[in-house]
């Protein structure tokens, strides 16, 4: 018998903070909370690249992406049997004066604070990120 290994999509993910040091969020279609990002494709130049493409055309924003967050990739199943793996990375703005807009790819936007994430509707491997990137920012 032949070992087939698992083979997952990956997604890249930003937080990425406004002037006042909220975090930018998106409402997905399963009514969740999640980070800015997308899927790594075969043709992308590098996780990099595609981070401050996906910010740009999800948020208007144009962001730096900056270093891996510590414990911020991980496996998400979003639904039974769908295992997509996250790789999140902490960004500066570049365009903080510009307010974000929503794509048609999300129900909703929003800019939170840290004491507001831990109640959000969202998975908890995004909260530690976020938890993670602001404690990187306090140094």
């Amino acid at each position: 018998m032949t070992y087939t290994p698992p083979t997952w999509p990956v997604s890249v993910k930003a937080v990425a903070l406004d002037i006042h040091q909220r975090v930018l969020l998106l409402k997905n279609e399963r009514a969740e909370w999640e980070l800015p990002g997308g899927r790594l494709e075969h043709d992308d130049d590098s996780p990099e690249t595609t981070v401050e493409r996906e910010l740009l055309e999800e948020t208007g924003w144009e962001v730096k992406t900056g270093p891996l967050i510590d414990g911020g990739v991980w496996i998400y199943e979003p639904i039974p049997g769908r295992r997509v793996l996250i790789v999140t990375y902490g960004c500066t703005v570049l365009t903080p004066e510009r307010t974000p807009v929503i794509s048609h790819e999300h129900k909703e936007i929003g800019l939170f604070t840290a004491d507001e994430v831990p109640g959000l509707n969202m998975p908890d491997g995004y909260k530690r990120a976020i938890a993670t990137w602001y404690g990187q920012r306090q140094r």
